[in-house]
Formats: structure tokens, sequence, C-alpha cells
């Protein structure tokens, strides 16, 4: 299991903690992109971003957005890994598959906690990743969905016929319920590592992963 690092939850001197966070022990950096339409919160531009970020990482993008073409066209200049995207936008889903992957950049699909797997099957071939939301998008700290479980249990069941895409986890993920969700391929950690002492915390989780 790979940790993508969220500083959605930094309140206080955030490019100096962003770039204390890249020289941790994580595998990407992981940016909660929100527009205040998708979600009720705003986070950054792609301005602010630029500024805060270093690049020492890998970036695993995460649009909370209405307009997804503006945002990949913004972030795709970022290089980052992966950029994902949510099944619950009002657009053309396989269209913006091809959009995202014609910049050669790896394609995710989020889904909130109220959609079911079953309807995003028709993707899954297409897919790098999906991402479950264990809570409610748009907002850092809130608890862990025990629903996500059967989730991820299903996408990997389904990964054997339906594609060869990750799976990623991102919502409530501490040193409890990290074991709940061994399966995944990433795990998004957020206001668990930031509460603290980065480093402690995200050797915390490793123990509880490996043990």
């Amino acid at each position: 299991m790979k940790i993508s690092a969220s500083f959605l939850s930094i309140k206080d001197n955030l490019k100096e903690n962003i770039d204390l966070l890249t020289k941790c022990d994580i595998d990407y950096l992981h940016l909660d992109i929100m527009d205040g339409i998708f979600v009720k919160n705003k986070t950054w531009d792609i301005s602010e971003i630029k500024n805060l970020i270093n690049y020492n990482k890998p970036l695993d993008v995460h649009l909370m957005v209405s307009d997804v073409y503006k945002y990949v066209d913004e972030y795709k200049d970022l290089n980052p890994e992966f950029i994902t995207f949510h099944y619950e936008v009002d657009l053309d889903i396989m269209d913006i598959i091809n959009y995202i992957k014609k910049y050669n950049i790896k394609v995710g699909l989020s889904i909130k906690p109220n959609t079911k797997v079953d309807e995003i099957i028709p993707y899954l071939p297409y897919l790098d990743l999906i991402l479950v939301m264990s809570v409610e998008p748009g907002e850092g700290g809130q608890k862990f969905i025990i629903d996500s479980v059967d989730k991820i249990k299903k996408l990997k069941e389904l990964k054997e016929l339906k594609g060869d895409y990750l799976i990623e986890v991102d919502g409530g993920i501490n040193d409890s319920t990290i074991s709940l969700v061994k399966d995944v391929d990433i795990a998004v950690i957020g206001s668990y590592i930031t509460s603290g002492n980065y480093e402690e915390k995200i050797k915390s989780i490793k123990e509880k992963i490996y043990g």
C-alpha cells in the first residue's frame, strides 16, 4: 500500500508545512481541489498551488469540481501522475477519460459514499485508478464510513474481470481505520498525519500496514 498525503487540514504556515510533508516517507502528495460548486468548500486556485508545492513527490490530483475540463487544462501543466474526477459530475464520463488520457496522465474516477460500484462498471476497463470516498467529499477530518469496505472488496473482485486499475481510498483514515482498508493500493491520509509530528504519524500508519 502506498500513502498519498493530503494537506487539506493544514491551516498555518502552509507552504512551510507542505515542504516538511514532502520530505517525509510518503509516496504521493494529494491535492484536494474544490470549486465551491460541486462541493460547498473552495480550496486553492492553480496560481496558489504552484506557489505552495515543491514537486518533491509525484502529484495525486483530486478534482471535486463541476467544470472538469477547465481544471484539467490547468493542472495538467503540473505533470501529475493522476488526475481524478468525480463520477457524479453532470458531464460525459468517457469523454473526460479520453480528454485526460490525451495528455499522458493517468485517469482516476472517484465515487461518493452514496454511489454504488455497479454504476461505474462500464468505465472500469478505461481507468487507471478508482477512488472510493470513505467520507462525503469537501471537508477534512470526517469519520470513516464503514460501508466503504464493501465497495473496496467489490472493486477488487471486479478488477480480475474488468481492468487493471488501482484502488484508492480517501477519508477518515488513521491508525485505527487503516486496518480496514489493507486491500487498497493507495490510502489518502490527511488530518491524522498533519495533526501531529508528520514522521511519527506516518511511521505509526506503516507499522499498522506492515506490522
